[in-house]
Formats: C-alpha cells, structure tokens, sequence
C-alpha cells in the first residue's frame, strides 16, 4: 500500500487556501499539523472550474495555472500523500478532441475515443435494451449534437457537456494512461477513478459494473501500480457489490457507513450499523461527507435487479431510509431539501445535499460521536474540508448558483479559518484526527458491541499488540467516552470536547 493509515483532507484547492501553495501552507500550518497525513485535492485540472466543478476537464494532464504547477503538486507530496482525480469517464465537451469531433466527424482522429448510441448498438436497439442502461439521473444517456454536421446521439452519462470516453479504444487507453503518467510523476500516491462504474457500456446490461467493468478495473489498477499508484474505486451502488469490488481493488469507498452513522444517531438504534462494522470491507476509505451529498442508494436495495429475479434487500429498509431524508431536512430546517432530489439543478437523485454537521442539527456532541465511530472504523478515514471545520449549509451561495451541491461547497477565507479554528468542536476533531494518526493501536481490527443503544468499537494493534483504544458511544445521548492504554501509558476522556 502506497499510502499511509493516516486521515486524509479532502478539498478543492481554491476553496479552502485559495490554490495549491497555499492550500500546502495551510496544512503544514501549526493549526493542521499532524491531523492530516495526506489530502485529496478535488479537480484542479483545466478548468477547475467548469460546468461540474472540475469533473468535466478541458485537459486532464493540465493544472489549472489560476492554481498552480504540476511542481505545487509535487511539492505538496514531499509532506502529504496526495490523492488526485481520475476522470475516466468522460471529458468536457470543449476538449480539444471532441471540438475537432464536432468539426470534422468521422474524419477526427479522435473520433473512436468517444462513445455514441450507434458504436455501442451498432445493430440498433430495442426499448428493453435502453431501459436496462442503469443511470443516476431520469431520462436516458444520450445528447443529440451535430458531428461533422451529422445529427447523432452521443453517449453522455451525466450531461451533455460530458462525453463519454470509449475506454476500450486505442485513442481512449491513450488518453488514460498519458492523465495516470502525469500524476505519477507529481508524486501522486492514490488516483480515485470517478464514475468507474460507468466506464464500459456492454449492449443487452446495465452497462454498470457488468464483468467488462471490472475487467476494467483490474487492467487500469495494474497500469497504475506499475508506476507506484494506488487505486481507490469510487462506486455508489448496492452494498454487497461494494464487498465485491474490495476482493479486486485496492481501496474503495464505504458510502454505506455516513447514511448508517445519521441512522442510528437519530434513532438509537445502532444494529444496522454494528452489522455493517462486522461484514464490511477492511481495505476501504471512510467518509462521512464528501464534494458530493450523502447518499442513500448506498444502503437501499439492489436498483439493478431485473424482472423476474427476486429482490435483493439493502441494509435499511425503505421505511427507514424515508426517515433518514425526512431527518435531515428536519435538522437542516428544509435548506437540504432545497438543495436535494429535483431541486437546484442536482445531477444526483440518490444524494441528500448538506453538511454532516448540519445534518446533525448542529449538534457538537453528536457530530463528535460521528467522527469518532468514523476514526475507529477499519480504513483509511477522510474528513471533508467543511466538515474539518464543522461548517454549515452555505445557503447563500445555494442561492448565488442555483447548484444544490453548493449548498456543502463553501469558499473560506483566511479569517473564517481562524475563527472556525478557535471552535471547541473543531479543536476536538483536529486532536481526535491526531490521536487517530499516532496512537498505534489502528493497524489492527475492530471489535463491535452493541448493548441497547451504546456501541462501542475497540481496536487493538498489530504492531504494537499492547496498544488498545476504545471508543463507547450512546446513540441515543450522543455522550462519548474515550479510553486508551499502550506501552506509552494510558488515558481516558469521557466527553470529547473538553
């Protein structure tokens, strides 16, 4: 593994220091150090800030210059893993390649690195063959634009101004592997592939994680590790899936534990949690909040079953997961369902737009008990830079942009920093964050418990076998208590915010 057991930030570069030096002077300041032992910097590609916010890149091999150099990169990585985007999916419909698409059609070069209805059902489609492609959004994948003057139906998974790479062709695996050079000679250590389960469209499936995806996977985590990369997969899909695609990958998400965490902090019901904490995958990242919303497919049934197969239930119920979404926007006082579902232009169906922090009613004990059942799950732990400070719905800037993620996106300045930074509730997920990286006890497994509503997760080291910290968490109170005791002596905190 090429990247640390340490939390990691994740940010957009201008967001939070402005650019990439500043971003690296900020996380080797006093305030930030030893809390973050790497940091996923968001798109900061040409444009970083395009239609998707950096997820529709112009040139993928290109920083942005308003944010820096590919040596600010490399410099960041002398002090912190850095983990970096891979788009892989599609590019920007301003690209280069495909502006000479438009232009010249099938006479383009470049014309087989991009996907239409008709390269992937060269013999037509029927209406069954378009209702099983699987999508996020309604409607259906495809963007009629003008080709070499030709009206055709270009594949677009998520929205016209996306086209969609043909991953199998030469032209496609060309341009891949010249954006994974780029990084690894920055010094990148992980690569996140966005939307990989979109990336092979196979006629007569749902063209989502079919075998030919995971084909995929395997061929691009090999090329990546042959140049000292790790892969981190980023899929929202049904949760037995997710435990199928650890077997094959380096790393992937646990999209299922943010939703679980809300559940049973609302409830006090923790036992679809504690099951999850036992039957998860061990080699994953952990996220409470990410540039995304919180979702909740992550949890929910399998959405892609097909007809006449029974149904594959998921780890809440759909009761439950009602609830869930109707809690948060009660807690949010109805800005997430502003900015969630049909509202303010989402792209997400499945994802409720807010901060984790908001959508626990503000509630510093209980947004510390989140982080701390975060902190002791098995897994590489990233913390949303929102989230680090504590941040809440950004309705103005919802508002300003008419963008229901928006709503978690905040742009800090140096004086909002500085007074989040004096917070008790960020001082005590900053020292929490630092306990978590040094204290060696997080090499190991988990323990869980459930006894009513207190949880309680023990790690115990491997290295250090002596090294053992236990966090016990009341569901119903949020109350907290931490206690740890190794080879450098013991300790015990039962609130901590103090």
């Amino acid at each position: 593994m090429a990247v640390s057991n340490t939390v990691q930030l994740i940010t957009y570069a201008d967001r939070l220091g402005g650019d990439l030096p500043g971003l690296a002077r900020l996380l080797r300041s006093d305030a930030f150090t030893g809390a973050f032992g790497g940091v996923h910097v968001l798109p900061f590609f040409t444009p970083y800030d395009g239609a998707d916010a950096g997820f529709d890149p112009v040139d993928h091999t290109a920083v942005d210059p308003r944010l820096g150099t590919w040596d600010d990169v490399r410099d960041l990585a002398e002090t912190h893993d850095v983990v970096v985007d891979l788009i892989v999916n599609h590019v920007s419909a301003d690209s280069e390649a495909f502006r000479d698409v438009r232009e010249r059609g099938e006479a383009s070069p470049s014309y087989p690195m991009f996907l239409t209805m008709s390269s992937v059902f060269p013999d037509g489609a029927r209406e069954e063959d378009l209702a099983r492609i699987y999508r996020p959004r309604p409607g259906l994948p495809f963007a009629a634009l003008r080709l070499g003057g030709r009206l055709r139906y270009v594949w677009t998974t998520f929205t016209p101004q996306q086209i969609d790479i043909d991953v199998r062709s030469a032209r496609g695996r060309d341009y891949l592997t010249s954006i994974l050079d780029a990084v690894a000679a920055a010094g990148v250590r992980l690569v996140r592939l966005d939307a990989v389960g979109y990336a092979v469209k196979t006629p007569g499936t749902t063209s989502f994680m079919t075998p030919e995806t995971f084909a995929f996977i395997e061929e691009f985590t090999a090329q990546a590790r042959e140049r000292g990369v790790d892969v981190l997969v980023e899929v929202h899909s049904y949760y037995r899936r997710q435990i199928e695609i650890a077997e094959r990958v380096d790393l992937v998400y646990d999209f299922a534990l943010p939703p679980l965490v809300l559940h049973a902090l609302y409830t006090g019901d923790g036992s679809a949690l504690a099951d999850w904490l036992r039957e998860r995958p061990r080699n994953a990242v952990t996220v409470l909040d990410t540039h995304d919303g919180i979702g909740v497919i992550d949890v929910g049934p399998d959405q892609t079953v097909e007809p006449g197969e029974q149904e594959r239930p998921g780890l809440l119920t759909p009761e439950q997961i009602d609830e869930l979404v109707e809690g948060i926007h009660a807690r949010t006082g109805g800005a997430s369902a502003r900015a969630t579902g049909g509202a303010a232009s989402n792209l997400d169906l499945y994802q409720v737009n807010s901060t984790y922090y908001d959508a626990l009613g503000r509630d510093d004990r209980r947004y510390l008990a989140a982080r701390a059942i975060q902190l002791f799950t098995p897994g590489i732990p990233q913390v949303y830079y929102v989230g680090a400070l504590a941040g809440a719905n950004d309705v103005a800037l919802l508002e300003h942009t008419g963008v229901g993620r928006d709503i978690n996106r905040h742009h800090y300045t140096a004086d909002e920093i500085a007074a989040d930074l004096d917070r008790p509730v960020v001082r005590a997920l900053i020292a929490l964050c630092r306990f978590r990286n040094t204290f060696p006890a997080f090499d190991g497994d988990v323990d869980v418990t459930l006894d009513g509503s207190l949880l309680t997760l023990v790690r115990r080291g491997e290295e250090v076998p002596d090294a053992v910290a236990t966090v016990r968490v009341d569901l119903t109170t949020g109350e907290t208590s931490l206690e740890w005791s190794g080879p450098g002596g013991s300790g015990r905190t039962d609130d901590l915010i103090e």
